[in-house]
């Protein structure tokens, strides 16, 4: 019990000590696309697409497309391996060229789950290696997220769900810190199957090109299927982003 409460503090401790003033110039568009296909109750693999925008659903300048493999050790640790490409173009406009950056990256990560009533907790760590225009870098993420489902259950499941996260970037080089990503966001299931997310993102950069920190109203659409021998799962996780 007291290994629960050190970890869930220091988790606050990240999601409301962490530098979160944001360039705060326009408000942006953030948007997902996310299909997981569930093997089985161990495996699964997923692909997903992003675009955003620093003005509302104007100055489209970012998007991205990835895919990988999840491998569900337990009920509280998962692993993935994931790739993508990630394309940055210049400010100003839709699509501006140059591009601030041409990326592709490979990552895999180790998320813990852990559960203290109806709260669940979400830790996730992830290793990227990056590609770059301006070469290779190396980056470390971590992100600590709390989430509480409500409503009526339909299903063995809740149609709601309110969640807060906060993740950090660093690297090996300084100046160490480059990055802090804060989000708060409603979900809801129409469906076992599907998960709707609207969200409020501010992000902060420090002194990296590649992408404009910003405050971004965020929607998300996540579709799950399943193996038609398996059973279907209706958790509600923390979405990634």
């Amino acid at each position: 019990m007291k290994m629960r409460k050190t970890i869930t503090l220091t988790g606050l401790l990240f999601i409301f000590a962490g530098p979160c003033k944001a360039q705060r110039n326009d408000l942006g568009s953030w948007n997902i696309l996310n299909l997981k296909y569930n093997v089985n109750e161990t495996w699964s693999v997923f692909g997903e697409a992003q675009i955003r925008s620093l003005k509302f659903y104007n100055n489209f300048h970012y998007y991205e497309y990835k895919g990988g493999v999840n491998y569900k050790i337990n009920k509280s640790l998962a692993l993935t391996i994931g790739a993508g490409s990630y394309q940055t173009y210049k400010e100003g406009g839709n699509f501006e060229l140059p591009k601030n950056n041409d990326e592709f990256r490979l990552w895999p990560q180790a998320v813990l789950f852990q559960s203290i009533g109806k709260l669940k907790i979400e830790q996730r760590y992830r290793y990227e290696s990056r590609f770059t225009t301006n070469g290779y870098r190396n980056r470390f993420r971590y992100r600590f997220g709390i989430s509480l489902p409500f409503g009526n259950e339909r299903n063995d499941y809740r149609p709601f769900q309110i969640s807060a996260s906060n993740e950090i970037f660093f690297t090996n080089n300084e100046p160490y810190f480059e990055r802090n990503r804060l989000l708060f966001s409603f979900n809801y299931k129409p469906s076992a199957n599907t998960t709707l997310q609207i969200g409020y993102l501010q992000q902060f950069d420090y002194k990296i090109n590649d992408e404009t920190g910003r405050d971004f109203f965020l929607i998300g659409y996540y579709i799950d299927l399943y193996n038609a021998h398996q059973h279907t799962s209706t958790n509600m996780d923390i979405k990634d982003n």
